[in-house]
């Protein structure tokens, strides 16, 4: 790792996620567990989770979004099976995958014949997942064009099905919804079969579908945020941390940040921490969010600037230039959970995550 001089840095507890994969591995068994680490891991750290999920033998393989994912997983040197979520386009891009010997995803009948001849081109086996849509709306092909895409792929000795899925969407909010999703998936898995269709992987299930319905479990269940400690009864691997650059104090009247966006109603002492926007702690955490220092609740104050934010340090008698300050994590007894962020800044905790920004180094603990 490069030298660290500036003191923003998203720490990454390997313990916890080590954990966390424990978990689900054991919840999902007998069916493998798919670790997904698009996005760089929802902001964690992709090659280095990857590699410890390899070397620990905590998942069968990796899912990611891109080709070009895909190929930094490999460039690490990482030789678990690997595949691509995400409907690939140009269709120039198919070669790249199967010469990195990728696992792609099949939407439609138009690329089920582009790879086709893309492993053509390769002179490789080209391994395919069948998306199928169920209720989700985003990629994936009705029941109809699966079965036609099923018997363009099975036409071509360069191409081998591997699998056939869908994505539960609402898995965490909507029990009818999700039995619906997957009575399709079932149904179209047994169509598949009386066309001979053998030895498929079946896979339906995100985080929260693999702890709340066993049946959607399948062959092989795809895990991402419960890895990271995003779900309930799983432990946060992630802490945003900086630490205090400069102290002041203002009279009652004063100003702090942009637009005079927050006016002091009596003397205060305000630190200024070099974190923001530019780093993912969001402009909407401003006047709202709590920075924990000297283990005690500290108000965000005036808006959330690029690179620094104020923070009200008040009743912090020990806070000095030096003092660690926790915009995500836990400090003591006190705690701020991505979920409190996301509730302030009305979203959800997978955007808080991969929102630090690429400029945060990563540091990895046990």
């Amino acid at each position: 790792m490069a030298t660290i001089l500036r003191p923003t840095i998203a720490e990454i507890r390997l313990s916890a996620v080590r954990k966390n994969l424990q978990k689900l591995k054991k919840a999902a068994a007998p069916a493998r567990l798919l670790f997904v680490v698009k996005a760089n891991a929802y902001g964690h750290g992709a090659v280095e989770l990857a590699r410890l999920a390899e070397r620990e033998g905590l998942a069968y393989g990796f899912g990611v979004s891109s080709v070009e994912e895909g190929l930094a997983l490999r460039a690490a040197g990482l030789k678990s099976p690997v595949l691509v979520l995400g409907s690939l386009y140009p269709f120039e891009s198919f070669v790249e995958a199967i010469n990195s010997d990728l696992m792609v995803t099949i939407a439609s009948l138009d690329a089920a014949r582009q790879v086709a001849e893309a492993a053509r081109a390769a002179g490789r086996k080209a391994v395919c997942h069948v998306k199928l849509e169920t209720g989700m709306g985003r990629i994936g092909a009705r029941r109809p064009s699966v079965l036609k895409i099923y018997d363009e792929l099975r036409a071509h000795e360069g191409v081998e099905i591997g699998g056939v899925y869908t994505h539960l969407s609402s898995a965490d909010s909507d029990p009818d919804y999700t039995g619906a999703q997957l009575a399709i998936f079932s149904e179209t898995a047994v169509e598949l079969e009386l066309r001979g269709a053998r030895g498929l992987t079946l896979h339906a299930a995100n985080s929260a579908a693999t702890m709340n319905f066993p049946v959607s479990r399948l062959d092989m269940v795809r895990c991402g945020i419960a890895a990271y400690g995003g779900l309930s009864g799983f432990e946060p691997a992630m802490s945003l941390k900086t630490r205090i650059v400069f102290l002041k104090n203002v009279r009652e009247g004063a100003y702090i940040s942009y637009n005079k966006s927050f006016r002091a109603d009596r003397a205060m002492k305000i630190a200024t921490v070099p974190a923001g926007y530019g780093d993912g702690y969001i402009r909407r955490f401003s006047n709202k969010a709590d920075v924990l220092i000297g283990g005690k609740r500290c108000r965000v104050l005036g808006n959330v600037t690029m690179d620094m934010t104020m923070v009200d340090v008040t009743a912090v008698k020990e806070a000095a230039v030096g003092s660690e300050a926790v915009l995500l994590g836990r400090q003591g007894a006190e705690e701020v959970t991505a979920e409190e962020l996301a509730e302030l800044a009305g979203t959800i905790n997978y955007e808080i995550f991969t929102q630090v920004s690429a400029r945060v180094p990563r540091v990895f603990v046990e």
